[in-house]
């Protein structure tokens, strides 16, 4: 495995992800991917030569082995982390899509030109729907991974002992599975990983959209304010209705006016 281009594709996909994201890559590339590398394969290399039944009709453990295990855990792991980490790779490719197309338009039109996108890694238009549509995809193909599993394997456990009674066994069989403790430990160990990665996925898209809602919010209030601008000169004044009537002050009467004004002396 070149792990340098790994770690390059990762730190891509890294560079675009929420705080979510973050933890939701290095828990799958940690917990997942190098568990499934380095021990996972191991424990179930020698699940078919192991797989003993009490009998030496021919076909019998074959046709055995393959009821109790009609697909092999390895197979269906490596299967989902494929089908899980893929969305993640297209929101790369999304970006690195936007910035190809900018560059063009800035050769285009030189440094003066209207940009497109001011930033491409900018969660806005349509990569913020490829980002929330790959969450719901990732949880779904874990989620639906999981019923698989259980569905299969009861319980996510393997038993020590199986009976089998299938042509062209002669009669009931005992059959026994190779180490499966180790199994039932690392089969748990994945659907707990497994359970952690949709919880991160929902919350991220729960948090992308709260986001995007407040952000909508907040510019509709900005557009209202805009939109209805306070009259100049008016600090500080209350406005009342149409119906109100302004009260009247009374005002006394401190002295009596004449009625008429005396008479001028007449000059000698």
């Amino acid at each position: 495995m070149n792990w340098a281009a790994l770690e390059g594709l990762l730190n891509g996909v890294n560079k675009y992800s929420t705080a979510f994201g973050r933890i939701w890559l290095s828990i799958v590339f940690i917990f997942r991917l190098l568990v499934y590398v380095v021990a996972a394969e191991r424990v179930w290399s020698d699940d078919h030569k192991d797989f003993d039944c009490n009998t030496r009709q021919p076909g019998c453990t074959n046709v055995c082995f393959d009821y109790f295990f009609p697909i092999s855990h390895i197979r269906l792991w490596a299967l989902q982390l494929i089908l899980v980490t893929c969305p993640s790779l297209l929101v790369a490719m999304h970006v690195a899509y936007r910035e190809v197309k900018e560059q063009k338009r800035r050769a285009a039109g030189g440094d003066g030109c209207r940009h497109g996108y001011l930033s491409p890694g900018k969660k806005r238009g349509g990569l913020w729907w490829t980002y929330l549509l790959s969450l719901i995809f990732k949880a779904g193909v874990d989620a639906v991974f999981l019923y698989i599993f259980y569905r299969f394997y009861r319980n996510y456990t393997l038993p020590r002992l199986v009976k089998c009674e299938l042509p062209p066994c002669p009669n009931v069989v005992d059959c026994f599975i190779s180490r499966p403790t180790e199994k039932t430990i690392f089969t748990l160990f994945m659907v707990v990983t497994t359970c952690i990665c949709i919880v991160l996925s929902l919350m991220e898209a729960t948090y992308l959209i709260s986001k995007r809602c407040r952000e909508c919010l907040l510019a509709s209030s900005q557009d209202s304010a805009l939109s209805h601008p306070e009259p100049t000169g008016t600090e500080g004044q209350v406005f009342h209705g149409t119906d109100y009537n302004p009260p009247v002050a009374s005002i006394p009467l401190t002295a009596s006016i004449p009625s008429t004004l005396p008479e001028e002396e007449t000059l000698p």
